[in-house]
């Protein structure tokens, strides 16, 4: 099991559905390891935790037939090779960034993140609000005011706010299926709620500790879904990196095979070196790691829980809105010109209309496009 995911996270390129696709095929299909029923539990827990969906629904794998020793070496096994990757990647972009070369590279790979970030936003928006017809609207009509909600607070703040999350997660449960005890008035509960490898700071660790294990603990869905909390924190709250950094964090992640969430150990290394890594990456997959070894022995009754799947479906569509305000703060900054606009509509109509093409392949394209055009200007 532990090979198995070793050679999944050096190999498994393509995001997390792509991901818990192939954890489908060779696991359940081919291997017969895992049985149909507790694929589809791992995922629905994978689905309603917060953090990485394929990491966790790797840990959950781990752990139905071996237990913690299971769920510990399935999830290191695949979030190590995309770890050791973006680390040695992120070594190369300190010291060579400046350079005209790297900085060709990462012209036309920002403006192609940019447009793999549109589509993975649309898509996002589709499965987890609604679609976009008038009836799918109405039926869903809180869910897209609080991502709206989320749209305009980013845009407008260009950061993002965990107690917005919190209270429209929160809202959607009292709408759509109230605990027992709101239903009961008479009860009153008690709620409790250079190569930079080792240069670092002892205050910066702990900031950056803190704040990706808030980004593990209360950001809900798939891949992207970070990438608007992750903005707000290491580029307007804290300036770890500038707009430009970010998006090129955004894309070795990208490039790198295992959980684009891995991203967060390239923006660790880049502002912390090798600790600031190692401490982003255990910050960030911890609470997921902790979230699915604690849960996963009595999920079936969890699962069937109408008030956590109302606070989960709350909660996620004011995060995705958020996604689609960060979209459109980063692309404001990173769409500099026509050619970086084409580049990125580009990469958009690539994935609608190029069913077999990926996102590194549309990464790598995109970098030789941009040297080619920085050379000739």
């Amino acid at each position: 099991m532990a090979l198995y995911f070793l050679k999944l996270g050096t190999w498994g390129f393509g995001g997390p559905v792509a991901l818990v696709g192939y954890m489908h095929r060779d696991l359940v299909e081919n291997k017969k390891w895992i049985s149909e029923e507790e694929y589809k539990e791992g995922l629905a827990l994978a689905q309603l935790a917060p953090g990485p969906l394929a990491a966790q629904l790797g840990i959950y794998m781990g752990f139905v037939h071996y237990s913690f020793w299971g769920a510990t070496l399935a999830g290191l096994a695949f979030v190590l090779p995309s770890f050791i990757m973006v680390v040695l990647l992120g070594m190369a972009y300190k010291v060579y960034s400046g350079l005209p070369g790297m900085q060709a590279v990462f012209y036309g790979v920002g403006a192609a993140v940019i447009g793999i970030i549109v589509i993975s936003a649309y898509r996002l928006t589709v499965k987890s609000v609604s679609s976009l017809n008038l009836a799918a609207i109405r039926s869903k009509w809180l869910l897209w005011i609080f991502y709206i909600a989320g749209v305009v607070v980013t845009v407008v703040t260009e950061q993002e706010n965990v107690l917005l999350f919190v209270a429209c997660g929160l809202v959607y449960m009292v709408v759509k299926a109230p605990p027992g005890w709101m239903k009961r008035p008479t009860v009153i509960p008690s709620v409790l709620l250079g190569i930079g490898f080792w240069e670092y700071k002892g205050k910066t660790l702990e900031e950056m500790g803190w704040f990706f294990l808030k980004a593990g603990t209360f950001v809900f869905g798939s891949g992207l879904a970070i990438v608007p909390f992750l903005h707000g924190g290491v580029v307007n709250e804290f300036g770890w990196l500038n707009e430009h950094q970010f998006v090129d964090s955004v894309a070795v992640a990208m490039v790198s095979p295992g959980p684009v969430v891995i991203t967060v150990a390239f923006i660790g290394y880049l502002v912390a070196g090798f600790p600031g890594a190692c401490v982003a990456a255990l910050a960030t997959f911890l609470p997921c790691y902790i979230f699915t070894v604690a849960f996963a022995p009595s999920f079936k009754k969890i699962a069937k829980n109408n008030s956590i799947k109302a606070f989960v479906d709350g909660i996620t569509a004011v995060v995705i809105g958020a996604l689609v305000g960060a979209v459109i703060v980063i692309g404001m900054r990173s769409i500099t010109d026509i050619p970086t606009a084409l580049i990125a509509l580009f990469s958009m109509l690539a994935l609608i209309y190029i069913k077999k093409i990926k996102e590194p392949h549309l990464i790598l394209a995109s970098a030789i496009i941009g040297i080619i055009i920085k050379t000739i200007l």
